[in-house]
């Protein structure tokens, strides 16, 4: 026990960290070295143990190995013989008992602060679920666990990084998430070598798949566990980070990130028609604004009929400066209703769209058509479920005005091609991104475009590689 201590010491430092409990006490008649870290124990629940362990009568032949082992039989006591993997156990809330013969035990009675599962704001659905993931790995488990009731439905778990040893879960249905999938992302992920993922989820996509400075989202990100649950029984991989309120869903393409559990919620009909109008929205939130800059520069491309979509009057600053000022300065709003407190919000709203909307036109920095098509475009762009997605549209929209207005018509059309050139690169996890429109998979891609009913006989996605492509 005195040699616990001075490792201990040697770790913690003397008196260093408050947090650290460090306490002499006793089981039965046995003297035990307690040691736990505050704020990750349930401090009740271990008081009342050590309380009634003192009221039993033990046999006179107990040894303080059989107490230990007989007494805490409910709490998932392990014995270690290694410094190492009791110290994470320790930092990970494990409470610490260390006998006089140098024998190492942790329970577990862990309570981590946080809070309770709630919906997330930015998935919202009319009807549905109202629970979401937490920041909590132990809850997030069991909330799929619970709408997945398998024995084949594994947690494999993982500790990543050298200090920060952040708890990893590898979620997926045995039989039917694809092992070589499943093998790559394991020996990814013990590729790692980084000191700590705070930044959690969004980390490890950047170290898994290889990221890079590609601006569309690898891995798709949920924070409801009923999309996570649906997606492990298509074959897919859930990875739950500890601290992450969401979970990585891999593999997936392009059109995962825009679906969304309000379809399914709805009559086929109606999720069919609302998938269309957000497949129309994305487009028309990539293209809008670039083909109304070529027709406002070159009128001759309109016909007589359409002449109302022209600008009648250009005003003093050229008209590309203006469309990219009113979308930086939409930006701008984005990030300060993030940032402005909720009380405030609501105000700042209001002097944004009556006083500097109305006052930037009057005084000629804007015309009137520029707040216009950039306020339409900015709605269909936030029509988009995947932030991650929409940041990046915004970005290629930007890029095909920007060669519209130095190359015209060619730039326009050739940026199309050198856009949807890079989208058919991108394979993360071996998959491509446009699957199933290119490669051209029909029935696949009739499934993309209209919600069939649940009752009809849908086999799991090509791209999953499932061993049993067959649902029942």
């Amino acid at each position: 026990m005195s040699e616990a201590e001075e490792f201990l010491k040697e770790k913690f430092g003397v008196n260093e960290s408050y947090d650290v409990g460090n306490l002499h006490t006793h089981l039965f008649d046995f003297p035990v070295l307690l040691i736990y870290i505050n704020g990750l124990v349930d401090g009740a629940v271990l008081t009342e143990l050590l309380a009634n362990v003192q009221e039993n009568k033990w046999e006179t032949d107990l040894n303080e190995n059989r107490v230990m082992e007989h007494y805490f039989p409910y709490h998932s006591i392990t014995q270690y013989d290694s410094k190492e993997k009791w110290l994470v156990a320790l930092l990970s809330g494990q409470v610490t008992f260390i006998l006089k013969n140098g024998s190492v035990y942790t329970i577990d009675v862990r309570t981590y602060p946080g809070r309770q599962p709630e919906e997330p704001d930015n998935e919202k659905v009319v009807r549905g679920s109202r629970d979401g993931f937490t920041e909590n790995i132990v809850q997030n488990t069991a909330l799929i666990r619970r709408r997945i009731r398998d024995t084949d439905l594994r947690f494999e778990l993982h500790q990543v990084s050298t200090i920060g040893q952040t708890d990893i879960a590898i979620s997926f249905i045995k039989g039917i998430a694809n092992e070589d999938n499943l093998a790559q992302i394991r020996d990814r992920m013990n590729q790692i070598q980084h000191d700590g993922f705070t930044m959690t989820d969004k980390a490890l996509e950047e170290w898994i798949f290889k990221q890079g400075f590609h601006p569309l989202p690898f891995v798709r990100f949920t924070e409801r566990p009923d999309i996570a649950a649906a997606h492990l029984l298509e074959g897919h991989i859930v990875i739950i980070v500890d601290t992450s309120p969401s979970v990585i869903i891999v593999p997936t393409t392009l059109f995962h990130h825009l679906q969304h559990a309000e379809e399914y919620r709805q009559a086929p009909i109606i999720g069919t028609i609302v998938r269309w109008i957000r497949f129309s929205g994305v487009l028309l939130s990539l293209f809008l604004l670039p083909f109304w800059y070529l027709l406002a520069k070159h009128s001759e491309y309109l016909p007589k009929s359409l002449d109302f979509l022209g600008p009648k009057d250009v005003g003093e600053i050229p008209l590309l400066v203006q469309i990219l000022f009113a979308d930086v300065g939409i930006e701008f709003l984005r990030l300060a209703a993030i940032h402005t407190p909720t009380p405030l919000s609501t105000a700042m709203g209001i002097i944004a769209a009556l006083v500097i909307g109305q006052m930037a036109v009057d005084v000629g920095l804007f015309i009137p058509e520029v707040i216009l098509y950039t306020a339409i475009t900015a709605i269909f762009t936030f029509a988009i479920p995947s932030y991650e997605l929409s940041i990046s549209t915004k970005i290629f929209r930007t890029l095909l005005l920007l060669s519209t207005a130095l190359f015209g018509v060619n730039g326009f059309f050739v940026a199309n091609v050198c856009l949807l050139w890079y989208v058919c690169s991108v394979r993360p996890l071996n998959v491509p991104y446009l699957w199933p429109a290119l490669p051209f998979f029909p029935k696949a891609f009739l499934r993309i475009l209209i919600r069939f009913p649940m009752p009809t006989n849908a086999k799991r996605p090509y791209i999953t590689r499932a061993p049993v492509r067959k649902r029942s």
